[in-house]
């Protein structure tokens, strides 16, 4: 029997419209090997790594007249080379080139009559460079049994490991009757199960994916007011525009060191720096109280005492195996007021850093959680958990979504290829003119920067702010 997508899988599926494509991106950034990485090595690679993740053969199938949640369902026609594919920029390519491109590949929804992802063997980067892009659908990431490609094709060392060949043979796809008898019988067994599907395939989409996160009360209770009007809250097209940021992890520790904060304090300070200015070049008034509103899903262990630990970016992976004996990985998210109107930095830090420990203290409480059931640093699939807290609670209630993903403190190595630099490309949601994605990688944090390419043309300036505010704090540290 094929298995049936689950309500926020199908939530995610029915959500997307021509100018909200749902799905997640990653770029990135390698050394080229001596000898080079070409696409047919890029191509075996991958397809010896597809038993890893089951799901990226698969098709989702609809069933008649919306009786029932789609299904998953092998592709029987399954080609790999349609969706490993290859792309180049003109000798030498610079960076903002590959952001152009990487725009335009986002803006492009992805086939659904095949397996919804895509990846792209990126050629002629300047300084012996190479890239893959990664498009993967949110419905089919959920980071508990389905996992994102780039989990399992890069490897800690520069010795691939072991995975078993697979023989792979597809199962036989339902006939349509089989369908809809299953999805009757399940209506009569289950009648509010039928109910939920009915109001899904109706558009209730937010409804149900908000009951498939869980009860989110507690997130509600901190956004009794709608979030303050902003220019990152417009009408979008389905046209991308993208800007990356780097900096360095140990300038965190800097202003951790000094203010006695959290590196995510420091970063969350960062971003409002920025976004003050951005908000000033474009003229827009901004008073002592003027604040952006931000979700921000994190990842935090729970003890059994309920208590709460953020995930760390500098927390070194022994530490977190130790950790994950005595306790379970989440994501949860908080809604916070960014004071873009503060204009002292270490005053700006100061109330977000108060913002996130009494957040913290009250974590417990909340239970708009998604259990991470996997080893090792996941930050793709983190930012996917985050992306599906964000897409459960009313767009009115935040004017930008910052999932911020810890990642691991060693390189990885895609064969004998040195991952260089990892940007997360985070989808926008309806009426979100930003969407920003944070991941830290060997001692670097980057930042991934997608926007609307009319309502967000601007957004290279927010990328160089980033750089400014930055700096601002690390001169108060000094």
């Amino acid at each position: 029997m094929a298995t049936r997508l689950t309500t926020q899988d199908a939530s995610f599926y029915f959500l997307e419209a021509s100018t909200t494509p749902m799905h997640l991106g990653s770029l990135a950034i390698l050394e080229a090997p001596e000898g080079g990485l070409d696409y047919e090595d890029l191509l075996s690679h991958v397809e010896r790594r597809l038993p890893l993740v089951p799901r990226y053969r698969q098709r989702v199938r609809e069933v008649a007249f919306g009786l029932a949640r789609p299904v998953w369902v092998d592709d029987r026609d399954f080609d790999i080379t349609y969706h490993v594919r290859r792309s180049a920029l003109p000798k030498p390519g610079s960076d903002e080139q590959l952001h152009d491109l990487v725009a335009r590949l986002t803006s492009r929804p992805l086939d659904r009559t095949r397996p919804l992802w895509e990846m792209y063997l990126v050629e002629g980067l300047a300084d012996n460079r190479i890239a893959i892009f990664t498009k993967s659908h949110s419905s089919l990431v959920d980071g508990a049994n389905a996992l994102e490609i780039n989990q399992v094709i890069l490897d800690p060392t520069l010795e691939p490991r072991e995975v078993a060949e697979e023989l792979w043979m597809p199962s036989r796809e339902p006939r349509e009757a089989e369908l809809v008898l299953d999805a009757v019988a399940e209506m009569i067994a289950r009648p509010s199960e039928g109910a939920a599907t009915i109001r899904m395939v109706l558009g209730d989409l937010v409804g149900e994916a908000t009951k498939a996160i869980g009860n989110v009360a507690a997130v509600v209770r901190t956004a009794a007011t709608t979030a303050p009007s902003t220019p990152l809250n417009a009408t979008i097209s389905r046209n991308r525009r993208f800007a990356t940021v780097t900096t360095d992890l140990d300038d965190y520790r800097t202003i951790r060191g000094k203010f006695g904060c959290t590196v995510n304090d420091a970063i969350l300070a960062v971003l409002t720096g920025a976004l003050r200015n951005w908000l000033l070049s474009r003229g827009e008034p901004v008073t002592a109280f003027s604040s952006v509103r931000a979700l921000v899903p994190i990842a935090v262990y729970v003890t059994g005492e309920g208590a709460a630990e953020a995930v760390d970016p500098e927390v070194d992976p022994a530490e977190r195996d130790t950790l994950r004996e005595s306790a379970e990985r989440r994501v949860f998210s908080w809604l916070i007021d960014l004071p873009v109107g503060e204009p002292n930095p270490v005053v700006r830090l100061s109330h977000i850093a108060h913002a996130s420990e009494a957040h913290a203290k009250q974590s417990r409480t909340v239970n708009a959680q998604t259990l991470v059931r996997m080893s090792g640093t996941a930050p793709a699939t983190l930012h996917a958990m985050g992306l599906r807290v964000a897409s459960g609670l009313s767009q009115r209630m935040f004017n930008l979504v910052i999932t911020n993903a810890p990642g691991p403190r060693t390189p990885l190595y895609l064969d004998n290829a040195k991952l260089l630099e990892m940007y997360p490309v985070s989808p926008l949601l309806r009426n979100q003119a930003l969407s920003v994605g944070l991941t830290s990688y060997d001692g670097h944090v980057y930042y991934g920067l997608n926007g609307d390419r009319d309502a967000m043309s601007d957004v290279d300036v927010v990328a160089a702010l980033l750089y400014e505010a930055l700096e601002e704090l690390l001169d108060a540290s000094r």
